[in-house]
């Protein structure tokens, strides 16, 4: 490694707190809170910044909190950590399993809270900077529309907390724990809620030909959209329509009003999710009146395409490279076809989404047997500290 870079931090000044860390994630896990319910885990997380000198601001947009800590004059830098956990029924059978019936982490957002958790006293400890460091811990990043980034921002976090780039990282199963990947450019989906009601008339199972059959216009249709990506995509390009939810009817010998389906849309590109809502909105209502029936399309936009800017993912990448070796960074990796509401925030400024390995054999994210690798606090904590290092000592050191 270039001695230059030898002052910052290592993953040896972490393996210290690997243990205390484990502590906090487990306390966060077994107390989970909800999308625009984390009031106890945003209190439990700015008390601990106060305790290390930091400058924190809580109540921003939402459950919010920010923490400064200044060292001098210089560049600024923010680091962003989600905090909700989600409506799931916990099934890892662990001691420190959820408390709360129908809620838990089953995305790993109490690892990475306590991630940057880490960073924050290390930092606070070591100040190996020059300039201003903000850590930013989000709400209601599952929320949807008007989740956790848009309401900070609309808060005006950029105005109250400017920095020159913003970072955040997310858990990733299916690769070795400890592993970093990085990418440049569209690196997450956009992510859209397709919700659709075909409206026939009901009527008695013996007499179909009295009725318009809802079901079987759903049937149909569910049949239709598997060509939406097929036929109306370009094949260079990346997209996904998935039928998550199908309700139809209550009993057998009734031929049901209404039938109803919610779908999950992604894409990489303004013109390919434009064509998909056009197609899928087309197809909906044509297929329904083919049978005589109707279509009622409400097409709920999500967050956008995360598009993480060259230099800051080059940097970024670069810093993992450092902390952990060639063999341990994955770059160029993705696209990922989940989204994230961090891509808000790179609509405002320069900066960087990454991945970190949570283990070729970790649940799927989003399900009741997932569980965060607690041998990745350490390794997260360390290089959270050592980007925030390097980026604010980067003029200084040219």
């Amino acid at each position: 490694m270039n001695a230059r870079y030898t002052c910052f931090c290592q993953l040896s000044d972490l393996a210290g707190a690997a243990g205390l860390l484990t502590d906090k994630r487990r306390h966060l896990h077994h107390n989970p809170e909800l999308s625009f319910e984390e009031a106890s885990t945003a209190s439990w997380v700015a008390e601990q910044l106060e305790s290390w000198g930091y400058e924190v601001t809580r109540g921003v947009g939402g459950h919010g909190v920010v923490g400064t800590l200044r060292n001098g004059p210089g560049r600024s830098i923010a680091l962003r950590a989600d905090m909700d956990a989600l409506p799931i029924q916990e099934e890892t059978g662990k001691p420190y399993a959820s408390s709360r019936a129908g809620t838990m982490h089953a995305c790993g957002h109490d690892g990475h809270t306590v991630m940057l958790l880490g960073a924050a006293q290390q930092l606070a400890a070591t100040r190996q900077f020059h300039g201003t460091v903000h850590l930013v811990f989000q709400p209601a990043e599952e929320a949807g529309n008007n989740s956790g980034a848009q309401q900070m921002i609309a808060d005006g976090l950029f105005e109250r907390f400017p920095c020159d780039a913003i970072f955040g990282m997310h858990n990733h199963p299916g690769v070795e724990q400890g592993t970093f990947m990085f990418g440049a450019g569209p690196f997450m989906s956009a992510s859209d809620r397709v919700d659709i009601t075909i409206t026939g008339r009901s009527g008695h199972a013996a007499r179909p030909h009295l009725a318009v059959d809802p079901v079987v216009i759903l049937g149909s249709l569910i049949m239709a959209l598997q060509t939406v990506v097929s036929r109306n995509i370009d094949p260079t390009q990346t997209a996904i329509v998935t039928i998550g939810a199908v309700h139809a009817g209550k009993a057998a010998n009734v031929i049901p009003e209404q039938a109803k389906m919610a779908l999950s849309v992604r894409s990489f590109s303004p013109e390919v999710r434009d064509r998909l809502e056009q197609r899928i909105t087309e197809l909906a209502q044509t297929q329904a009146r083919s049978f005589g029936g109707d279509a009622h399309v409400s097409y709920q936009r999500g967050a956008p395409v995360l598009v993480n800017s060259q230099a800051e993912t080059e940097f970024a990448c670069q810093v993992a490279q450092e902390l952990v070796g060639l063999d341990k960074v994955q770059a160029p990796f993705g696209p990922v076809t989940g989204s994230e509401d961090f891509a808000y925030y790179l609509q405002h400024k320069p900066g960087c989404f990454l991945r970190l390995g949570n283990g070729v054999d970790s649940a799927m994210l989003h399900n009741s047997h997932y569980d965060f690798n607690d041998a990745n606090l350490s390794v997260g904590a360390a290089y959270w500290t050592r980007l925030a290092e390097r980026f604010l000592n980067e003029t200084a050191g040219a």
